[in-house]
């Protein structure tokens, strides 16, 4: 069960923040209104997967989330964007996993 709330995980950060993206060059590179409703349709699937979750309490997967959104936020922008993360930003990360570990899986 832990292996597919973790999968879980992934996946709705790769459409929340994979829509973001899309919705942020939409606008902001001017790429174009294809590009923002793709972008829709992603966070739009973020929605549906974060629903999935094994656990029942919306509150808790969404704090749980949050921790993944940062750390799923930092390697983005080190492939997408060439972010280079310094050593606050991985301690920061590494912090935030922990959070996630123990509002998900610590029961």
């Amino acid at each position: 069960m832990t292996g597919r709330s973790i999968a879980l995980f992934i996946a709705a950060a790769l459409a929340e923040i994979g829509g973001a993206y899309l919705v942020w060059l939409g606008i902001k590179e001017h790429k174009g209104l294809a590009f923002v409703a793709l972008g829709a349709m992603a966070l739009t699937a973020y929605g549906v997967v974060a629903a999935y979750q094994p656990s029942t309490e919306f509150g808790r997967v969404l704090a749980a989330y949050g921790g993944v959104f940062i750390v799923g936020s930092l390697l983005w922008g080190v492939v997408f964007d060439g972010f280079k993360p310094d050593r606050l930003d991985i301690i920061g990360a590494l912090v935030c996993l922990t959070g996630v570990g123990i509002i998900m899986y610590s029961r």
